[in-house]
């Protein structure tokens, strides 16, 4: 796991494919510094299969500010793509993403724009599966995405989440005929690890205020290799 920016408020990780953003990082932070009762917030979460940007709290003060961003960017983005009514704000907490899809634009994915479905859990299937209407048990996750290019049988997308839906960035490309490469659970042929890193991340900072931004370059790995 590679720290990319540490102070006494906070940690900034990239994630690596394998360990879980709830239990394998704080245990792995806390072996680094080897500090086995040292306070780890968890304020947002990555699947285990996925690698990429994350920030931790090392204060309960520093985990409950930065959780009050990511609940001012979530109820942000609902105003913002009309799930709900308030005034227009800028999200302080943004989560940025790319993935490798099968294909390319065509009539059930455009180059670009806005996604919306309703999303049920089967927690005894470990899946995710989008429906009509809303009932209970569904949630609706949108997300903001481009296609920035296509290369053979794939392209690369770059994500923006409004909602944080279990695994909604693959249902919903899925569920549209264009699965995350490498993501077996849901359709994808192409085998090797889900093609999804959080490679975007702003905050402010917990104490200062300070406005902080984050990238990452493309993993590596042979399904990203034809878009360096």
């Amino acid at each position: 796991m590679n720290i990319l920016y540490e102070d006494a408020a906070l940690v900034v990780v990239d994630k690596p494919v394998g360990l879980s953003s709830e239990e394998g990082v704080p245990a792995a932070l806390r072996q680094h510094w080897n500090a086995p009762d040292a306070f780890v917030g968890v304020v947002h979460r990555l699947d285990t299969g996925v690698s990429g940007l994350m920030v931790f709290a090392k204060t309960p003060k520093a985990a409950a500010e930065l959780s009050r961003q990511v609940t001012q960017s979530q109820n942000a983005y609902a105003v913002q793509d009309g799930r709900a009514e308030g005034r227009a704000e800028a999200p302080q907490f943004v989560k940025q993403y790319r993935a490798v899809i099968a294909g390319g634009p065509d009539e059930h994915l455009p180059e670009g724009g806005t996604l919306r479905d309703y999303l049920f859990k089967d927690s005894r299937k470990g899946r995710v599966f989008p429906v009509s209407r809303p009932r209970k048990g569904v949630r609706e996750a949108v997300l903001e995405y481009r296609i920035l290019q296509t290369a053979g049988e794939n392209s690369l997308t770059e994500i923006t989440l409004h909602t944080g839906r279990t695994h909604q960035i693959r249902v919903q490309f899925a569920s549209r005929k264009h699965p995350l490469a490498g993501d077996g659970k849901y359709g994808s042929r192409v085998k090797g690890n889900i093609a999804l890193q959080s490679c975007g991340l702003q905050f402010r900072h917990p104490e200062s205020g300070e406005p902080m931004a984050f990238t990452l370059p493309l993993p590596e790995g042979e399904v990203w290799t034809k878009f360096l």
